[in-house]
């Protein structure tokens, strides 16, 4: 059923300087049985920001926006990226509100891009107990006042570099809090969550560079798949579906 979104949005904000990972903090509340729906960990500097596929994620203290949302969700397990396109979703949403210069996409399955560079990600990590999905810690890492950034990242980018403006971190926490509780406390219907999705798809309809760490090749990106795979249409006419990890997002 749905939650109750005024419950959600007075659940505490913890406000942290330092700390190895908003996700980590948010593990150990959960662990400790002190979770619940809603309840948010911001923090202004990580030693230990985590990215996907065990990728860590650096910040410069004070630039960037760092926060994990505790959620109870209530789609069955089967539909964890119905949740994940749910979340990004909501971040995109805002972010286009938020200045609409910008060309916001969602680069499958969680990276957050500006102006085809890349600001931000999510990384959602899930609690099960048996069979039960009892809570998913929603991790935002997003670029937010940097001028630049070192030749290794030739792809990234932040709110500051994509606009010339200023946000003020409390308040992009706050409007972006808001918009994926609200999107995750109601069960809208996967077609309507997904064909949202698709629409801020990287890069779809063009010819994309893919990589599987033993060779690279170029497919057109068609759309995600609710069950998180993304479907493309390869260089001989067949279509077929990525998983992601097994098959690489390839950077030009």
């Amino acid at each position: 059923m749905p939650l109750n979104f005024k419950t959600l949005l007075e659940a505490p904000i913890i406000e942290i300087d330092t700390i190895d990972s908003t996700n980590n903090y948010a593990m150990n509340m959960i662990d400790a049985d002190m979770a619940q729906p809603g309840l948010t960990i911001r923090a202004n500097s990580q030693s230990g920001g985590k990215g996907q596929r065990g990728k860590n994620w650096a910040d410069i203290p004070g630039q960037s926006l760092l926060m994990s949302i505790i959620s109870c969700p209530i789609r069955p397990l089967n539909e964890q990226f119905v949740f994940n396109a749910s979340v990004t979703n909501a971040i995109a949403d805002v972010l286009q509100d938020l200045y609409g210069n910008w060309n916001i996409h969602i680069k499958w399955p969680n990276d957050i891009i500006i102006n085809d560079k890349k600001a931000g990600g999510v990384l959602i990590e899930n609690v099960l107990r048996g069979q039960q999905w009892t809570y998913s810690i929603i991790g935002l890492g997003l670029n937010v006042k940097q001028t630049d950034f070192p030749p290794e990242l030739p792809f990234a980018t932040s709110l500051k570099m994509g606009s010339g403006r200023d946000f003020e971190l409390t308040v992009l926490r706050d409007l972006l809090r808001e918009k994926i509780l609200e999107s995750t406390s109601v069960l809208s219907p996967i077609k309507t969550v997904m064909e949202a999705y698709n629409e801020h798809l990287f890069r779809r309809g063009k010819v994309q560079s893919f990589a599987d760490g033993q060779r690279e090749w170029d497919a057109i990106v068609l759309h995600a798949n609710a069950d998180g795979t993304l479907q493309v249409q390869t260089e001989d006419g067949k279509i077929v579906s990525y998983t992601h990890g097994a098959t690489l997002w390839n950077w030009k």
